[in-house]
């Protein structure tokens, strides 16, 4: 890197963020954090700092972007590229709080300053991605260093900065550079458009979460219902002789496996799958034809013929026809157990008595029936040996099997809710990682789900200093009722290690740039590092290290061990076809060409009927609350935690096969190969150097006893 053009970078980024801070030292968003590890002072951050902070925030890059632009030196990697990745470092400080903030610990406040600003800043990106003098610049230097590496002489840069230059180069076409004036705009009006209705989708699923409440005042009611579940309801209602459920999954998914009242566990999961679909303020329906019309719009403009072939045109799968092969690959196989399993069902129903049919609001509470009675495998029982603090200290400690990690509890340092723990996250070396924050319980105030996110990436600095990350993972788990802790379903135990798996991808990233860094890989590769976390916890070696009686302390029986295992590949039909159901609901929503006028409700049931869904089965996610798809950037993308599946389950077959689940030596060519590497190579590559070859497809129909 030549000096003269590190020199002027760094002036320009010192001048703009100085003048900036200094300006606005009483804005905690706005000035150095002064807090152990350079986390955010949450308790000093208030909801009338943001508005100051994000307008402060985007006149510094403009300010910044003009000085890349009215540099007369002739454009080059350091004076273009480097300076278009170290700006907008403000932005991005500010959004990381307030965006992780939303979705977490939202308010009234807090969505109308999103309202506001998100199309702010959509328009704010539009007008520097579009621009043509910066866009010329770009150009300049991609086309430059492409020429020298085609025509066989050396390139100065190295790899990882000659996937910066390709990534950014490619990140402004595909954001509209090349397009004329006209286009441009267009584009522009469908981004801030479609930022608005996003927000607006979320915000109505998180209202119909909310405002539905079933208050049951007959004791009878609870009959099969397990004593926690009852007691968690008891201190919902907070009124003697009611108890109150929600449509939080650790209240709904309980009473649809035990409460034996068939109408009301009808009337709870019509009202979970009905979500923002009752013709009321929060209706997501005519959202949703928008959301479809502009993506469509936006495709088009872009060349593409839908929003499915302009999305995945960068992520591994390249085009909807290698997507789809692999859905209905799995499709059939997957629906014929799904029969199966329903005919198990239904030969109980009538082996009890019951004059009706089984319906999808009674598949969850005769899979646990049939399950109990095939497995003797009581789910209370096992419960009891997933108290979330050692599940937590599982994850943990498989990390330190594995890479030699170590994670310490940080006390006296600001947290984002006064549920959220904070850990501090050390090497094997000793050296300091980063930071992690866990925050596991559902509120009003969190969006359902579960998460990763970054309140700060891993990257370096200008001059090679390390920026270490500052990591949050955000569930909805059961919580303590009564005298009881916190005690997990095996479902939720997967997804705490799911979870903790982008953690780690996020925390032990070692790039330079922070836009290559961490989870900043392609959609359908993302999940590989958290699903393959997932394929330790049935193993009894594992289970022997962390499941423990929350009361006796006792380590978890092989014989349970045995059953969980027995029963692992049980309801994988039920499992798989709601899943693969959404994936392709999700598909035909994004290669539909024509939009204009669709009847959402109709699209949804020919989608499904085409394909032979069950009666019994619904997709995991119907439309008006496929939040994955509709706010949170899974378009014509859900399908990846399968395809990622197929990645997972073979590379977890390595370990299997070496004779050593916690082999160090595959361990660190994971982390060296995938975990350490961002999104700085190609994905498959990334996966060829760790597996030596190409991912099979049969681990994963094994995994899931397809075959």
């Amino acid at each position: 890197m030549k000096t003269q053009n590190t020199l002027y970078l760094l002036l320009i980024i010192m001048l703009t963020s100085c003048s900036t801070t200094e300006k606005n030292s009483s804005n905690p968003l706005l000035s150095s954090y002064d807090t152990p590890f350079g986390v955010p002072p949450f308790e000093q951050i208030k909801n009338e700092h943001y508005a100051p902070a994000f307008n402060a925030a985007i006149d510094e890059h403009n300010k910044e972007i003009e000085a890349i632009i009215n540099n007369s030196d002739e454009p080059t990697f350091e004076n273009t590229i480097l300076a278009i990745e170290y700006a907008g470092s403000t932005i991005d400080k500010v959004q990381s709080v307030f965006g992780n903030l939303m979705g977490a610990n939202t308010n009234d406040k807090l969505q109308a300053i999103a309202k506001d600003f998100y199309p702010k800043l959509s328009r704010h990106q539009d007008d520097i991605s579009m621009n043509d003098k910066l866009f010329a610049k770009v150009k300049a230097v991609y086309d430059r260093e492409n020429e020298l590496k085609l025509s066989g002489k050396e390139v100065e840069l190295n790899d990882e900065e000659m996937k910066l230059l390709d990534e950014t180069y490619k990140s402004f076409v595909r954001n509209g550079a090349n397009l004329p004036s006209d286009q441009k705009e267009k584009m522009k009006a469908i981004n801030g458009e479609l930022s608005s209705l996003s927000l607006q989708f979320g915000e109505n699923l998180l209202a119909e979460t909310n405002n539905f409440k079933l208050v049951i005042d007959n004791k009878a009611d609870l009959a099969g219902l397990p004593e926690s579940a009852i007691i968690g309801a008891a201190e919902a209602s907070g009124e003697d002789g009611k108890w109150l459920f929600t449509l939080h999954k650790p209240s709904w998914i309980p009473f649809l496996q035990y409460a034996e009242n068939r109408e009301l566990r009808e009337q709870l999961y019509k009202a979970m799958y009905n979500r923002c679909n009752n013709n009321n303020e929060f209706d997501n329906k005519e959202i949703i034809k928008k959301i479809l019309s502009l993506r469509t719009q936006r495709a088009k403009i872009m060349g593409f013929n839908n929003h499915a072939e302009f999305a995945l045109d960068n992520r591994m799968a390249k085009k909807p026809e290698n997507v789809l092969n692999l859905l209905n690959q799995l499709w059939e196989p997957a629906l014929n157990m799904a029969k199966k399993e329903a005919s198990k069902m239904q030969a109980m129903i009538d082996s009890e008595g019951g004059n009706f049919k089984l319906k999808s609001w009674d598949w969850w509470f005769y899979a646990e029936k049939v399950r109990k009675e095939k497995y003797a495998i009581d789910e209370a029982e096992v419960r009891a040996y997933f108290e979330l603090n050692n599940v937590r200290e599982g994850a943990f400690l498989l990390a330190n099997k594995l890479w030699g990690l170590q994670f310490k509890e940080i006390e006296n340092i600001p947290v984002p809710h006064p549920e959220a723990k904070a850990f501090e996250v050390i090497d094997a070396d000793d050296s300091h990682i980063g930071v992690l924050y866990v925050d596991y319980f559902p509120r009003a105030s969190k969006r359902g789900g579960a998460w990763m996110n970054s309140y700060r990436k891993q990257s370096q600095t200008i001059d090679g200093n390390n920026i270490a990350p500052i990591i949050t993972n955000v569930c909805n788990f059961s919580k303590p009722t009564g005298d009881k802790p916190a005690l997990l379903s095996f479902d939720e135990v997967t997804t705490l290690f799911h979870e903790f798996g982008h953690a780690l991808h996020g925390l032990l990233s070692d790039c330079q740039f922070n836009s290559l860094s961490g989870t900043s890989v392609p959609r359908d590769f993302v999940e590989l590092p958290s699903q393959i976390m997932e394929n330790w916890c049935p193993e009894p070696e594992m289970l022997k290290l962390f499941a423990k009686h929350y009361e006796t302390g006792e380590v978890i029986p092989t014989e349970l061990v045995d059953k969980l295992l027995a029963s692992s590949k049980f309801n994988q039909g039920f499992e798989t076809v709601e899943y693969l159901a959404a994936s392709i609901l999700d598909m035909n929503y994004h290669t539909t060409n024509n939009v204009e006028g669709i009847d959402i409700e109709k699209f949804e049931t020919e989608s499904m009927a085409k394909i032979g869904l069950i009666d019994e089965i619904i997709p995991r996610y119907k439309s008006t609350y496929f939040n994955h798809i509709w706010a949170s950037g899974y378009s014509a993308g859900y399908y990846s935690y399968i395809w990622a599946e197929v990645l997972d389950a073979d590379a977890f077959d390595s370990f299997v096969n070496s004779g050593d689940i916690f082999n160090a030596e595959l361990a660190n060519s994971f982390r060296k190969n995938i975990l350490e590497n961002g999104g700085t190579i190609e994905a498959m590559t990334m996966y060829e150097n760790f597996r030596g070859q190409e991912p099979s497809i049969e681990p994963l129909l094994k995994k899931r006893g397809l075959k």
